[in-house]
């Protein structure tokens, strides 16, 4: 994506937060970027007549997610005014923050429309115009995918746009359609749930170490993350332990041998050096 001069990317959800900084850097790059949004009209026509000014081009393109019949006309103005789309980009999401016993038909609904129904349909009506060439969509995921007290619901459609991605990226594939589901953390929205988390941790003086890191690490540093902990689990018990004794044992055992192994060759055997 270093070069992205004649491509045209949609980004949904793009008036502001991730979206908006999405938007920036595909203008930046040369594409020309439509910037969905729903109801922040100002911040939308901000957001284009900064990439219009910055050289670049870009159109604001309003349009609803959560409703269906608002999806197609959105996407067909991006292709009528800037060409066929290359780049899809499915930021737009909802979150509605509450334990498991404030969840009704309503709050679950609410959020799985946008966070999954109008991926979906917002997806299908942009590979219609999608170029013959190929492309790539990104949907974005969260990192409170693993799960997070209060944001049950929420978590459950970030799980399902990365469950759709899977699918998707084999089913187009063969039509030369790259799909991805990064995950990132708050990008600035202050009404984000991990800075909210966030900022309740700090207001109980909780000690737990991610408790003072609002920026959690990126999906890809999990693994490295659990072989952490298991050598912690190994090496950084108390003395008295006894995982840690054998270990000690093992390892003690282990340099024993080396270190005889050692004498043994640097010794030379009495019948050769007399020959």
């Amino acid at each position: 994506m270093s070069n992205l001069q004649g491509k045209v990317a949609l980004v949904t959800g793009a008036s502001k937060g991730i979206g908006a900084g999405i938007a920036r850097e595909l203008a930046r790059r040369g594409a020309a970027v439509a910037v969905n949004y729903s109801s922040s009209k100002a911040e939308a026509e901000k957001l284009v007549a900064e990439i219009n000014a910055t050289g670049g081009r870009a159109i604001a393109v309003q349009g609803n997610v959560a409703d269906s019949d608002a999806i197609g006309p959105f996407v067909q103005k991006v292709a009528r005014e800037l060409g066929p789309i290359d780049i899809l980009v499915n930021n737009a999401g909802i979150y509605t923050p509450g334990p498991i016993e404030a969840v009704t038909p309503e709050h679950f609904h609410k959020q799985f429309g946008v966070n999954v129904l109008g991926l979906l349909l917002t997806t299908q009506a942009a590979l219609q115009h999608f170029s013959p060439t190929g492309g790539s969509i990104v949907n974005i995921s969260s990192v409170v995918v693993d799960g997070v007290p209060g944001l049950s619901v929420y978590s459950a459609t970030k799980g399902a746009v990365d469950s759709i991605t899977a699918s998707l990226a084999k089913e187009l594939g063969p039509r030369k359609i790259r799909v991805n589901s990064p995950q990132p953390g708050h990008g600035g929205n202050r009404r984000h749930p991990r800075r909210r988390l966030h900022r309740q941790r700090l207001r109980e003086g909780s000690r737990r170490p991610h408790a003072a890191r609002p920026h959690w690490p990126a999906p890809g540093h999990r693994h490295r993350r659990r072989l952490s902990r298991l050598r912690r689990l190994l090496l950084d018990q108390r003395a008295g332990d006894p995982r840690r004794r054998r270990l000690q044992t093992v390892r003690q055992g282990a340099r024993e041998q080396r270190n005889e192994r050692r004498k043994h060759k640097g010794r030379r055997d009495p019948s050769h050096a007399a020959a």
